[in-house]
């Protein structure tokens, strides 16, 4: 069955054309039969009978690149001169780059930037450390901080190769949610010398993002961190992988008439998101959950439970869902499942196994970049179908909560994200999808929707005031960026 293609494959083939035999509707034809999508046809050179034109196709794999353009080639009239991998070319040089908010362009405006004028801002910071989060860029700044141990759906690709993934959450902070973040990719696998090297670099930043970080050291990491720093610390690849599939099955249950209590789940892949996805689904009431790891299903009558092998976290697994205490691979347990969530890798189960699920069945596959089973495959066994990925209906995203979460959080200068801050962000999300518009192809908003991080925002930040989770009179406000506008009396503290 032909995948369907994705930008993430997108080619600008420069094709020399016979004008003459009218070859351009033939090699646009061409790619057409060969299951390309042409996106935009450029004119580059015009020539005595001739023309050079960029014609920009998305296809679904390296592959299917290669079948296209040996299709074009094999055109009289038509001959490929070059190719550009458009992906490529976006990361050439980087995505972030760091921009001055203030011009300096006389001595007056250095000397208030720089010396002589910023030691007195140095000096008011030393006396009343709290107006770091006035004067520098710590009230709007998030590190992303990885060590490249479990990126994507591609793992362990170390600290170099982690960065184009967290340059581009760097930009999606700024997009969604005029957050600044800074990816800071380490090099080491040690628990210690990470929250050692974290901590050290706190200092300059108002919140830390963990990310792409393998379970189980990523459980240790963060609530060591959360332990000793009085900024928020967030591992997006459990909690916000969590919030938003909440979102997506608040809606879902909604859509199907079911309820959570009444739910029977099935969760593939017990990593950090995995075991982050089954501790929010209980706590918003789901009783029934199975989880799968790589050696099937989680009980404790598996054998590495009982000979205590078995590592802390998925002993508290075992000990808390599949009270049936069933055993088997993924496709042995999921009868009688309504939701199964996938958070492993590709194709980690036969297709066929989902016709064992309930009427009505909701599939959350949201392995990336290939999922758990590909939708057109699975689509005769299920209702609502959801995954990670842009080119699909039904996206769930982190893009939906974390700009929004550490906006919110940042605004009011919460402490810590709590859990009550994460439900009220997936609640958040859910609503922005009103019952009217509601369908099984849109249970989940769009990443571009532009209520989205505002209103996970206000929830998030509602929340952590009402806990008594916030520092009281810090509100900078969603949509005032930099400005000191909402910074209340704070703003009287200029005379240092």
């Amino acid at each position: 069955m032909s995948i369907t293609p994705s930008a993430q494959y997108r080619l600008t083939i420069r094709v020399k054309i016979d004008e003459e035999q009218g070859m351009l509707g033939h090699v646009t034809d061409m790619i057409g039969e060969q299951g390309g999508m042409v996106i935009a046809v450029d004119l580059v050179e015009v020539g005595a009978g001739y023309s050079v034109r960029d014609i920009v196709v998305d296809a679904s794999n390296r592959e299917h690149w290669n079948r296209i353009l040996s299709a074009i080639g094999a055109l009289a009239g038509a001959e490929v001169i070059d190719t550009t991998d458009r992906t490529f070319l976006l990361h050439v040089g980087g995505k972030i780059e760091q921009r001055n908010k203030h011009p300096l362009k006389t001595r007056d405006d250095l000397s208030m930037a720089y010396t002589p004028g910023v030691a007195r801002v140095c000096a008011a910071i030393k006396d009343d450390p709290d107006k770091a989060f006035q004067y520098t860029i710590k009230r709007n700044t998030v590190a992303i901080v990885s060590d490249g141990t479990a990126v994507l759906g591609l793992g362990d690709i170390g600290p170099a190769a982690a960065m184009p993934v967290m340059e581009g959450k760097a930009c999606l902070f700024k997009e969604f949610a005029g957050v600044d973040a800074f990816p800071i990719c380490l090099d080491t696998k040690d628990a210690d010398e990470i929250v050692r090297t974290v901590k050290l670099i706190a200092p300059a930043f108002g919140g830390i993002n963990l990310e792409d970080i393998s379970a189980p050291r990523c459980f240790e990491i963060e609530e060591r961190l959360k332990r000793d720093l009085d900024i928020p610390v967030f591992h997006d690849d459990q909690h916000g992988t969590a919030v938003v599939v909440t979102a997506a099955l608040l809606n879902a249950v909604k859509l199907t008439g079911r309820s959570l209590s009444g739910l029977k789940v099935l969760v593939i892949g017990l990593g950090a998101a995995g075991v982050a996805v089954t501790k929010i689904l209980l706590a918003a009431g789901v009783r029934d959950i199975i989880g799968c790891d790589s050696k099937g299903a989680l009980s404790t009558q598996r054998e590495d439970y009982l000979n205590g092998t078995m590592n802390s976290v998925k002993r508290w697994y075992a000990e808390s869902t599949n009270l049936e205490g069933r055993t088997g691979t993924p496709a042995d347990v999921i009868e009688g499942a309504d939701l199964l969530v996938g958070l492993s890798g590709a194709r980690a189960l036969p297709v066929e196994a989902l016709a064992k699920m309930n009427d009505d069945a909701m599939v959350f596959a949201m392995a990336n970049p290939n999922p758990e089973v590909i939708p057109e495959e699975a689509a005769p066994y299920v209702r609502i179908m959801a995954t990670g990925r842009s080119d699909y209906p039904n996206q769930i995203n982190n893009v939906l909560c974390f700009p929004g979460i550490f906006r919110g959080a940042l605004d009011v200068r919460a402490k810590a994200i709590t859990e009550e801050m994460k439900m009220a962000a997936a609640k958040a999300i859910a609503a922005i999808v009103d019952d009217q518009e509601l369908r099984d192809d849109y249970i989940i908003p769009s990443v571009f929707n532009r209520d989205v991080a505002p209103a996970v925002a206000a929830a998030v930040a509602e929340q952590a005031r009402a806990s008594g989770n916030a520092l009281a009179g810090q509100e900078v406000g969603f949509a005032q960026g930099d400005s000191l506008t909402g910074m209340g009396e704070q703003r009287i503290h200029t005379n240092n």
